[in-house]
């Protein structure tokens, strides 16, 4: 009989995981989440204005994506890391100071560059960290768990935020939202650098992954590029990442609208969507089981969560919130074990470069989902919205259980 003895994990991959906790419970511990939009409606802000200030802010988000991508290439991801709140909390100081649609405005471009900057030197700084300690089989948990901390920093959000509102206005709002910002820069210092390895490499080991402050940003930029461009594995799982994050991402802006239409009160509605917040955070903590997931699991993921999904939006009842918490944890899921398959297939320098073109297709998605659900929900109504943003994760899933494997390019 032979025993098999599962080590616990390293120290320093404990510490490197708490770190990243913490990070991303505070970076949504974010008071103004909430009511930043009555800040907007109050400062005297039509419609009109404030789809206007969401454009922008996705337009920032997007621009930015792929070139903060290649900088978290070219320099310390630590870094950009610890400027990625600073830069976030200007903007919000800026809100609730100066309120006015210019200063929104520039808050949303704050906004946007300090999650660009987050988005692609996260996962590598995490990947890249893990690799270094003989963990980068733990990825998926955690990264999952990371996205739970983050899930479980907004919900804290929602519930300090009317009381603190109460208390002392939207200043005391920002305040709390800068200080949890100013709070996030100072973990992240506390994050290991990934630029140096955290111990000499056995002699039996291969040769770490070549660093990409060694290229520069342009030679960053060009080797992420190319690498998607030439591996299969790698672009599928680019764009795989893009169309499982985003459909339900966007989604997620609506659901109070779904919830709504229920015929429950105004004040129930938040009670409501508790059931969506929960499914995600249950989500990132199933990472762990869904990484014995194969093809064909994957894809099942994916087709019950998205018959989850219509269905709990068609009934047009309370009770169908379950079903959509249901489908919320099946794509959170999915998404994180999306996430881990895309780092494992990265082979090159650029792995921060790559991961941001993951985001860029997850942004472009989205702005895809805004402009369709518009539409389709006026003509429609939500509830047939929702069963109709399904139907991507089902053509997804077919294409997955029935596709065959992609052998990874060499060299």
């Amino acid at each position: 009989m032979i025993t098999v003895t599962v080590r616990p994990p390293d120290r320093r991959v404990r510490r490197l995981a708490g770190t990243l906790y913490a990070y991303a419970f505070l970076s949504d511990l974010v008071l103004l989440y909430p009511v930043y939009a009555l800040l907007f409606a109050d400062t005297g802000l039509t419609v009109w204005q404030i789809s206007t200030l969401f454009v922008i802010w996705s337009a920032s988000s997007l621009l930015l994506e792929v070139p903060s991508g290649a900088l978290a290439d070219a320099v310390s991801r630590r870094l950009l890391l610890c400027l990625a709140p600073l830069v976030t909390a200007a903007g919000f100081a800026l809100w609730v100071l100066v309120p006015s649609y210019p200063t929104f405005a520039v808050g949303f471009l704050l906004w946007g560059a300090g999650g660009a900057l987050v988005s692609g030197a996260l996962e590598a700084l995490v990947y890249t960290g893990l690799d270094q300690l003989g963990a980068a089989g733990r990825y998926a948990r955690v990264i999952g768990r990371a996205r739970t901390a983050g899930t479980l920093g907004a919900l804290a959000s929602i519930v300090f935020a009317a009381p603190v509102l109460a208390f002392g206005g939207y200043l005391a709002v920002g305040a709390a939202s800068v200080f949890a910002c100013l709070l996030a820069a100072a973990v992240a210092t506390r994050l290991p650098d990934d630029r140096e390895p955290s111990h000499p490499p056995r002699p039996s080991a291969p040769a770490p992954e070549p660093d990409g402050d060694d290229l520069g940003w342009r030679a960053s930029l060009r080797a992420g590029l190319a690498e998607a461009r030439a591996d299969r594995a790698v672009r599928r799982a680019v764009l795989m990442v893009g169309v499982v994050a985003a459909v339900w991402g966007a989604l997620d802006e609506y659901s109070p609208l779904l919830a709504y239409d229920t015929g429950v009160a105004a004040s129930t509605v938040p009670l409501l969507l508790l059931f969506t917040w929960l499914g995600a955070a249950a989500g990132g903590l199933l990472a762990p089981a869904g990484e014995r997931l194969g093809r064909r699991g994957y894809a099942g993921l994916l087709a019950g969560s998205a018959v989850a999904l219509a269905v709990g939006a068609l009934v047009g009842h309370p009770g169908g919130f379950l079903l959509v918490g249901v489908a919320f944890c099946g794509f959170q899921l999915a998404t994180v074990l999306a996430d881990a398959r895309l780092q494992a297939r990265i082979t090159g320098p650029s792995r921060a470069t790559v991961t941001s073109l993951a985001g860029m297709a997850t942004d472009v998605t989205i702005i895809a989902v805004y402009a369709t659900y518009g539409g389709l929900a006026t003509a429609t109504g939500n509830g047939v919205a929702f069963a109709v943003a399904a139907v991507p994760y089902l053509v997804v899933a077919l294409l997955t259980a029935r596709g065959r494997r992609v052998p990874r390019r060499d060299g």
